[in-house]
């Protein structure tokens, strides 16, 4: 009964919104996930029959299935957007998720490594063996650059332009930005180039990856997790550590140094400047450490600026 519905909201997401593959399929799972529900409830009606407290009994389903408030939040996102395209094309004629409550969402931020914990993993990179310095370019890149896992893992040898110390990046929603990159990544991806990549056969289609496997292929995201899961814990570092992690410490020593919010935007492909601004967060003790120094009620001996 759905089929024709989902077969629109496809087309319309991808011609109307211009969103990439993936995002297209994130949005269809919601749609179905709640089909399953009315399917497992024996209540299979059209959207225009479904009201307000039907999508509420839906998520409340949902949440007791163990699903996180931020997947609850994603999932309401994909039904907004889906009863958005039923109004335009007058499938329905009202909209049951006008008055649909997001879950309240706790804002956890990831852990953030300090620039010598980074050096410290960096350093367990075993250079004697071909992959170590691919893996050694790969890190540069990631902290020099803030690109997320799936845009190291496309970047592409023509959108290098390290001559001039840029990277084109395609972010999300195959949008594209210019990034800076520091000398320490150009000096590591041209020794993976010249040295190690140039050995590899690669396989037809490949060829413009920069980051290959053994056998000639792009890297997956999985690789990297694992690659720096083991080299954190041969560091010794027990934080929760991930490739974005990376992302979040190039962002957050951004920020802690001056940088401006507007530029760090920029460079992490943050369509909306509220996002960037989980990576202004503090270290409490950089926060506690820049009190003492330079604020006088936190100074032994000294008054405080009303004079108690």
């Amino acid at each position: 009964m759905w089929e024709p519905y989902k077969k629109g909201f496809k087309a319309w997401l991808q011609l109307e919104k211009s969103l990439a593959g993936n995002s297209v399929e994130a949005y269809l799972r919601d749609i179905d996930k709640l089909t399953d529900y009315l399917q497992a409830k024996g209540n299979m009606v059209k959207p225009g029959e479904l009201t307000l407290k039907d999508l509420e009994k839906f998520v409340q389903w949902i949440a007791e299935l163990g699903m996180t408030v931020t997947s609850q939040a994603r999932i309401i996102s994909g039904l907004r957007s889906f009863y958005q395209y039923c109004s335009i094309e007058q499938i329905v004629t009202g909209n049951p998720t006008v008055l649909l409550e997001t879950p309240k969402q706790k804002r956890l931020l990831p852990d953030t490594l300090s620039f010598s914990e980074i050096e410290s993993i960096i350093a367990e990179i075993d250079l004697s063996k071909p992959e170590g310095g691919r893996n050694k370019a790969i890190l540069e890149t990631l902290y020099s650059c803030g690109l997320r896992v799936s845009e190291l893992v496309n970047l592409r040898i023509s959108c290098l332009f390290l001559d001039v110390g840029f990277v084109r990046v395609t972010g999300k929603g195959d949008k594209e930005r210019l990034v800076p990159i520091g000398s320490e990544a150009i000096k590591y991806i041209n020794i993976y180039r010249h040295e190690i990549r140039v050995h590899i056969p690669i396989k037809p289609g490949q060829e413009d990856f920069l980051f290959l496997n053994r056998r000639g292929s792009k890297l997956t995201r999985v690789m990297i997790f694992l690659m720096l899961k083991e080299l954190a814990t041969k560091a010794g570092i027990s934080k929760n550590i991930s490739p974005h992690t990376f992302r979040h410490s190039f962002a957050t020593h951004l920020v802690e140094g001056g940088a401006d919010l507007r530029a760090v935007q920029e460079m992490l492909g943050h369509e909306s400047i509220t996002t960037t601004e989980i990576y202004t967060h503090l270290d409490r003790e950089y926060l506690r450490e820049t009190l003492h120094q330079f604020h006088p009620a936190f100074k032994p001996g000294l008054a405080s600026p009303s004079g108690r």
